[in-house]
């Protein structure tokens, strides 16, 4: 038996442990501290298996999102009802939780490298590229990679591909949905766009109410429901379906403008 333990992408378990408690004991004021973060459905968290499952999310920065996901579920494994409260629960961190995310991004510099092995599955975007648009297809080494992550655990993602608000869902997520049948969890997250620059890594402002909710659930055929039924599902379930602008009052459409406008790109 190797002393180093080791999980299906080489990363051995041991600095993965305490990389997520240093990186947790480093965040956590950002989210129950400077700012407060409202959690509901953290039950939902406790009742899944250890594996196969798929969370989809709205996406707001590149990496305090994944790190307040990282927060949340561990405090919610450990008994916590819709808290972070005591960082107790970052001793025994669950260790197979996986997040997807752009090559590029993880390679562009210390830090994004440091989070990448604490649980990221690289792949090539296929639609942009240093900041260019491209076309590119899906590469089926990328696909095999999600595929090892959910059978070995949980695996995040963000369907947009983007931190901009109401852009179309990838269908390659609903083909993943199809290919792996894992049991698929709507997450819907706010603040974190008004807290932090576009990075996720500097606070813009204090005080500000960060929210989470974990859904229940997606009921999905997954033999039979068609490619556009799961991206419509996911897009009402993330609240990123185009008919949700129609309820957002003027005043709040300007401020999301206006928020994007000003973060550091």
């Amino acid at each position: 038996m190797k002393f180093f333990k080791r999980n299906p992408f080489g990363h051995i378990l041991l600095i993965k442990k305490w990389l997520i408690r240093i990186l947790g004991v480093l965040s956590h004021q950002r989210f129950k501290g400077f700012n407060q973060l409202n959690i509901e459905g953290s039950d939902i968290i406790r009742s899944l298996p250890d594996s196969n499952v798929l969370f989809v999310s709205n996406h707001q920065t590149y990496f305090a999102d994944v790190v307040a996901m990282f927060h949340v579920f561990n405090a919610s494994l450990s008994g916590r009802d819709d808290s972070i409260k005591n960082l107790m629960y970052l001793w025994k961190p669950k260790l197979n939780i996986y997040y997807i995310a752009a090559k590029e991004t993880m390679n562009d510099g210390l830090f994004p490298k440091i989070l990448a092995y604490v649980g990221s599955v690289p792949i090539d975007r296929t639609w942009r590229s240093k900041g260019e648009d491209v076309n590119r297809q899906v590469k089926m080494s990328d696909v095999s990679k999600i595929g090892i992550a959910l059978n070995d655990g949980w695996v995040i993602t963000f369907p947009q591909g983007t931190t901009t608000p109401f852009k179309p869902i990838r269908r390659g997520t609903a083909h993943i949905i199809k290919k792996y049948k894992p049991i698929v969890i709507p997450i819907v997250i706010d603040g974190f766009r008004r807290s932090f620059d576009k990075k996720g890594i500097r606070i813009r402002k204090k005080n500000i109410l960060q929210s989470m909710e974990i859904k229940e659930p997606l009921e999905i055929d997954y033999e039979n429901e068609s490619i556009e039924s799961i991206v419509e599902k996911i897009e009402y379930a993330i609240e990123q379906h185009p008919s949700f602008l129609k309820v957002l009052s003027q005043e709040e459409i300007n401020q999301m403008e206006e928020t994007n406008k000003n973060r550091e790109w």
